[in-house]
């Protein structure tokens, strides 16, 4: 038996280790186009590689992700979180679980990780062809015909697509994958950007860069009401945080632009209903009615968001609490509890993966195998299926790419 595995990031290095757990003595070729193994996992976290997630509970990790939840179920009950996480430790690897749950190496180096691999790798005789890109792939009977920049043609009898998305393109992520199962007879769903920061309209924006919010609920009306409530951070350009890439995950598929854009509401008090905190602002207009207006306003949010809010509601800064109108303090919870902001753009080139990919429907579940074109797989990014931070994608990636390896194997 022989196997080419294209791609060599998380999905397809699993998907070699587990053919060679599995039987060493099948012959695999693993491919990639860079001069080293991994280059987007040891990207991952800042470089320390956010290995996976520390909920190890899998129907509350499939809830992680906007699209193919439903088809990675099996994948995911196959090969866990917690099963890649005993699976790392059997192998040297030490992890930890941070508070926010992401799991990390002990070392903090995401090079650990893909050394891991490499060690697998050198042990079992995986031919591993580096520097060298996949320009075709034919079908002829029931070979596969592999042929390389190099020039060489690789005949296998079986291939595992594992070349990623769209994003990270300079790792090598440039969606070559994408022609390849096309040409196949694979259909591609609409691709976009997700987990990017969002560009925003309003300038005030600009003068909140660095400010930071632990806890705020998004909300965004287009084709449906979109939800979502974690971090933020204000930028140069607009806003970031782990809150606006989940969002943008959300919305990674609906067309927005500066001549067309969307609305976003920021609840910036998220843990106040309107009404409750209205009525503790009219508790301080009795306790505390003589202070600046600025200075009950900032004992909510950091000071330079208060004054920004107050400025673009032309509120005096200097007024006395007790001299606000009913309206003033009105418009103040509104803004508070609906910040509008007009978003006219994703931060190009900074998205950390793509939000589509080979469809589904051409894709077996429980075994990875193409219905189109048998003994072609498919594992990763690579597939329409995304989720949000926290070591979500990588999951994938290891569960698709372990399930891939599996199945070509017999």
């Amino acid at each position: 038996m022989k196997i080419a595995v294209i791609g060599g990031g998380a999905a397809g290095m699993m998907a070699v280790a587990t053919i060679k757990e599995k039987n060493p003595a099948t012959e695999v070729f693993l491919i990639e186009k860079n001069h080293d193994l991994g280059a987007k996992v040891m990207l991952t976290g800042g470089g320390r590689c956010n290995v996976t997630t520390g909920i190890f509970d899998v129907e509350e990790v499939l809830k992680k992700y906007p699209r193919g939840a439903k088809f990675l179920k099996h994948a995911m009950y196959s090969f866990s979180p917690k099963d890649l996480c005993a699976w790392f430790e059997n192998h040297g690897l030490q992890l930890k679980i941070q508070g926010d749950l992401r799991v990390f190496p002990v070392s903090d180096n995401g090079q650990d990780v893909v050394r891991v691999f490499v060690d697998i790798f050198a042990k079992t005789a995986v031919k591993i062809l580096l520097n060298n890109a996949v320009m075709k792939i034919e079908k002829e009977e029931n070979n596969f015909f592999v042929q390389m920049s190099d020039s060489e043609v690789l005949e296998v009898n079986k291939i595992i697509l594992t070349t990623g998305g769209q994003a990270y393109r300079e790792t090598g992520s440039t969606g070559d994958g994408y022609t390849f199962a096309k040409n196949l007879g694979h259909t591609i769903t609409k691709l976009a950007p997700s987990l990017s920061a969002l560009m925003i309209k309003e300038e005030f924006i600009q003068h909140l860069s660095g400010v930071s919010l632990e806890k705020v609920s998004l909300r965004v009306n287009a084709d449906k009401i979109y939800k979502f409530t974690g971090p933020i951070m204000f930028t140069h350009f607009g806003l970031s945080g782990p809150a606006i890439f989940a969002m943008s995950a959300l919305i990674a598929l609906i067309d927005f632009s500066a001549k067309s854009p969307i609305n976003l509401f920021i609840d910036l008090i998220s843990d106040f209903e309107q009404s409750k905190f209205l009525e503790l602002l009219n508790q301080k207009i009795i306790q505390e009615g003589k202070k600046r207006v600025v200075n009950i306003i900032d004992q909510f949010l950091p000071k330079s968001l208060a004054v920004k809010i107050l400025e673009n509601l032309n509120i005096n800064l200097d007024k006395k609490f007790c001299e606000l109108s009913k309206k003033e303090i009105n418009k103040i919870v509104e803004n508070l509890k609906n910040l509008p902001l007009t978003v006219i753009g994703r931060r190009a080139g900074e998205e950390f993966v793509t939000a589509g990919g080979i469809d589904l429907k051409e894709v077996n579940p429980q075994t990875m195998e193409s219905k189109i074109c048998p003994g072609l797989y498919f594992a990763g990014e690579i597939l329409d299926i995304d989720g949000f931070t926290g070591g979500f994608n990588l999951q994938s990636a290891w569960s698709t790419g372990r399930l891939a390896g599996k199945s070509a194997d017999c």
